[in-house]
């Protein structure tokens, strides 16, 4: 029988008297983050059971709206790789990232 392995990731949220965040930070010790301010976080998690995600998307109110602009168009990149891992569906990744180029041409976002 092999060993089961916990891994554990942490998430804190400072809020103001209106319960609008105003710090993020995160831990993942198996990562080598401990206690790293974050600006915005986006969590999606699969409820097998009710066939939906179920979300958290927090942002600090000093978040400036071009750093959350490039927040989006990083994750939507993430999320075509990730959804190209997942599936091996290389016609929809090929869209996907298709619309992501064009994200950032509207929003003219500078590579980096």
């Amino acid at each position: 029988m092999s060993k089961t392995i916990t891994s554990k990731i942490e998430l804190n949220v400072e809020l103001d008297e209106n319960r609008v965040p105003e710090k993020l930070n995160w831990s993942a010790q198996d990562g080598g983050v401990n206690n790293e301010e974050a600006k915005a976080i986006m969590l999606s998690v699969w409820d097998s059971n009710a066939q939906e995600t179920l979300k958290i998307d927090l942002w600090t109110k000093d978040m400036p709206v071009d750093e959350m602009k490039q927040f989006f168009h990083q994750t939507l990149v993430t999320m075509s790789d990730t959804f190209l891992r997942a599936t091996q569906d290389e016609k929809m990744t090929a869209t996907m990232k298709d619309f992501c180029d064009y994200f950032a041409e509207k929003l003219e976002l500078k590579k980096k």
